[in-house]
């Protein structure tokens, strides 16, 4: 068992493209809008509508990957996102754009499967290296797609990003399925079990309570720098076009590409260190991050920490979590996942209403907030020890699973 280069270099486009599907629409919202009829007080369905679609096969559809050959549950998926971007692109109207955008967003989880599959097929000791290298994917799909999605849409029209992506699913599911290993294991859960184990492991592991609080005010401040951006960047004294804004996203991809080594260090069993460390540094990133007024240099420096440490606290946090629960990766990932999608719209909702009521840095210190508020909450697990009654496995755990404080 194990997992090559090459198919890490396949899982890591599975997650990329398919996270793509969600995001695509941000930068070419106004444009997407009047082509499908919508007044610009509707355009928020078009973003929700992905992330209504992802919430719920978070909840409904990762934890078939309990039950189901992991292989099969990925190419079929990757072939029904395609489904959902096809809708899209072809939609006459606003309606029919804000279903295929929930279709797309919820076979989208796919990107969980994926990871449950490596965490599953990974020996022990490179397991965070490849749930590293492959969620770099998921950062590098939300960041790119911008790039992507402003060039052609100020060229060939918004449509062609959801064509050009439902291509790359079709591709893709293909490409899994020629190259990757069959899912050996044999599922003994069924379907209603693995969903009350969801339930038991919300209400009582303390592992996973610790790391889903963690893993909510991290990406309610990764969305609010993300959702929030184009707003300064497009009025005075910059006045960026949809196109310059977008290019930003590849200053981020820089620093969550720098994260991969994370990967590696919590393989070491600094997993917890990484954390702690991460969070002061995105924490500290704000300050940078909110000098917009007179120079970019800053910004761009606290754009890149953001991510890097975005991205290291993510890839410890499921790290952890598939090393202390390997018989139910994909639930754990649904599970803690879902803690995401909630702190990126929590994140996504209250950067504009800070800046529309008191101005980006008003925005900036929301951001910075919500990372102190991880911090602390990290702190007072190492404090506590509360994450050591974390539900024991009866399968072998990796030393730091089983030594693990937090």
């Amino acid at each position: 068992m194990g997992v090559t280069r090459s198919q890490r270099w396949v899982l890591a486009l599975v997650c990329a493209v398919a996270v793509s599907t969600i995001y695509a629409i941000q930068p070419v919202l106004e444009t997407a809008g009047t082509g499908l009829g919508l007044a610009r007080g509707s355009l928020g369905w078009l973003v929700a509508a992905g992330q209504v679609g992802y919430f719920a096969g978070l909840v409904l559809l990762v934890p078939l990957g309990d039950v189901l050959n992991r292989r099969r549950l990925i190419t079929v998926h990757l072939v029904l996102t395609a489904v959902g971007a096809v809708v899209v692109a072809v939609a006459p109207n606003g309606v029919v754009a804000v279903a295929g955008l929930v279709v797309a967003g919820l076979f989208a989880v796919v990107v969980q499967v994926t990871v449950a599959y490596v965490a599953a097929v990974s020996a022990p000791n490179e397991r965070g290296r490849n749930i590293g290298a492959v969620t770099s994917g998921v950062v590098i799909g939300i960041l790119g797609v911008r790039v992507l999605a402003g060039v052609l849409g100020d060229t060939v029209g918004w449509r062609a990003v959801y064509a050009l992506l439902a291509v790359l699913c079709v591709a893709l599911a293909l490409t899994v399925r020629a190259t990757l290993d069959s899912d050996s294991r044999t599922p003994g859960a069924r379907y209603a079990q693995v969903l009350a184990s969801m339930g038991r492991l919300v209400r009582t592991d303390r592992l996973f309570l610790s790391r889903g609080l963690i893993t909510l005010f991290l990406f309610a401040s990764f969305g609010t720098l993300w959702s929030g951006l184009a707003l300064p960047l497009g009025t005075d004294p910059w006045n960026f076009g949809t196109t310059q804004i977008g290019l930003f996203a590849v200053v981020g991809l820089a620093g969550a590409l720098g994260a991969g080594r994370a990967g590696r260090w919590a393989d070491s069993g600094r997993a917890q260190v990484i954390t702690g460390s991460a969070l002061v540094l995105l924490t500290a990133s704000w300050l940078l991050i909110a000098r917009t007024e007179s120079t970019l240099l800053l910004l761009i420096i606290g754009i890149v920490l953001l991510d890097f440490a975005v991205q290291a606290v993510h890839v410890s946090s499921q790290h952890l979590l598939t090393a202390a629960h390997p018989n139910r990766a994909s639930s754990v990932i649904g599970a803690y996942m879902a803690c995401y999608s909630l702190g990126s719209a929590l994140g996504a909702i209250t950067t504009t209403w800070a800046y529309s009521t008191w101005g980006w840095s008003a925005a900036c210190w929301l951001g910075a907030a919500y990372s102190l508020s991880a911090l602390v909450l990290w702190g007072l697990a190492q404090v506590t020890g509360r994450t050591a009654a974390s539900s024991p496995e009866p399968q072998p755990k990796s030393r730091e699973a089983a030594t693990l404080q937090c």
